[in-house]
């Protein structure tokens, strides 16, 4: 699957949760603390792979799902550039120190795994959108 099915995808999901939460006429702040891993891998399991492993995506205590992807990911399934004999894929518009291109084979993507932005509490309530489809919108070149 590439990154664009994958948006797609989990943009249906996250809609899916924050209309439910709408219904029940959760606040800003309740839905963002709804996102807050140990509550997701209990209510929400189907939302993400890992939490049938109690495990997380990035080595922090507080773990905030709301932005599962990053806004400042940027990608293509075209491939961006060229680079020597590779292709690229993607890249941080940040440039994260925290964050670092991976290498696999003749394809390059960006690697977020050391990279915690997203996923704090107050980057969420900065950047934060009842539809996730609108963080996300530059993201895809």
């Amino acid at each position: 699957m590439g990154y664009t099915q994958w948006v797609q995808n989990h943009a249906k999901k996250h809609k899916k949760i924050v209309d439910k939460l709408l219904a029940q006429n959760y606040t800003k702040e309740q839905i963002i603390d709804y996102f807050d891993f140990d509550n997701m891998k209990i209510e929400e399991e189907d939302f993400c792979p890992l939490y049938a492993k109690n495990k997380k995506c990035h080595d922090m205590d507080s773990l905030n799902c709301y932005l599962c992807s990053c806004p400042n990911f940027r990608y293509s399934d075209r491939g961006i550039q060229k680079i020597e004999e590779k292709t690229q894929y993607s890249f941080c518009n940040i440039d994260s120190k925290d964050g670092k291109q991976g290498f696999y084979g003749d394809k390059i993507h960006q690697d977020c795994s050391k990279c915690s932005v997203p996923h704090h509490r107050e980057y969420v309530k900065k950047h934060f959108d009842y539809n996730w489809s609108n963080i996300m919108h530059d993201c895809a070149l």
